[in-house]
């Protein structure tokens, strides 16, 4: 039988792409996020076949689904630059990014949506996004382009609910659109999860203003910096900010059945019961 749930951790592809499951079964999960290439170099090495051969068959031996895997796209990626040849050079980095997914049989890529770098205003660089994305779009086929919310950090937009929703409204293919919320970038942001009763208004306010049936991942991480902060440092789950109860009351929502749940908290060694507790909370 499927699991209702699918939870793990961002893990390592040191080595190649093909350890990142093992590594993942090694904590106990059944979901995973990597990057498919050094994440902080625009340029990377072709896949061979062989290795997401091995690839795929580690994630089969872990009995982990290629829709339960959220790869990351590299840091420096920024869609809506307002430079046009760092734009384009984004563009296609972001493109490349999508085929490698397809390549290895991926169904999602998730990214941080861009900046306008305090030189363009903010409806111009989330009119660029969401251009960059149809653009990686029009040329793929099955990859779904994942946005993940931002802290409100410095010029970085996809802070706002509202950014979310305008962002998706200008791309062409909604079939293959989506986003990943960071539980601390929406804390960061200012919207306040704490309670259960804040929790809910907040996650209604994101079906209300996105959509559910946006909602393809989630980050699940503490945060070590105050509600509003505009600061994005990840704690453990239920050590920070947010503390336990948002992480119980997220567990049992509807909405995160059968999506990726990654944690990106900063303590690898205790992921493993992390991992467990999640289970525990959603009774999976």
């Amino acid at each position: 039988m499927q699991p209702t749930h699918f939870i793990g951790a961002h893990v390592s592809a040191a080595g190649g792409i093909a350890n990142a499951p093992k590594n993942a079964a090694a904590i106990g999960a059944n979901a995973f996020a990597l990057f498919t290439k050094n994440q902080r170099r625009w340029e990377s090495k072709p896949l061979e076949s062989e290795q997401i051969a091995q690839f795929q068959q580690n994630c089969q031996s872990a009995n982990i689904l290629m829709d339960a895997i959220l790869p990351h796209d590299s840091y420096l990626i920024n869609l809506g630059h307002p430079n046009d040849e760092l734009l384009q050079k984004s563009r296609q980095a972001f493109f490349d990014e999508i085929a490698r997914c397809e390549q290895i049989g991926l169904t999602l890529l998730n990214f941080h949506p861009g900046s306008h770098l305090r030189l363009i205003d903010t409806d111009q660089c989330l009119a660029r996004i969401s251009d960059s994305i149809n653009f990686a779009l029009e040329g793929s086929n099955n990859v779904t382009a994942v946005i993940e919310n931002t802290a409100g950090q410095g010029s970085n937009l996809g802070h706002s609910f509202e950014q979310l929703a305008q962002i998706i409204e200008a791309v062409e293919d909604k079939s293959r659109v989506g986003v990943c919320i960071d539980t601390c970038h929406m804390f960061a942001a200012g919207y306040d999860i704490r309670t259960e009763t804040s929790c809910k208004a907040v996650f209604n306010e994101f079906d209300r203003i996105v959509g559910n049936r946006y909602l393809k991942a989630m980050h699940l991480n503490d945060s070590k910096t105050h509600l509003n902060s505009k600061v994005d440092r990840h704690e453990s789950l239920g050590k920070g900010e947010i503390g336990a109860e948002a992480f119980a009351t997220l567990m049992e929502f509807e909405a995160v059945k059968g999506i990726p749940l990654i944690l990106e908290t900063i303590n690898s060694d205790i992921w493993h019961e992390e991992i467990n507790w999640l289970r525990y909370l959603a009774k999976a």
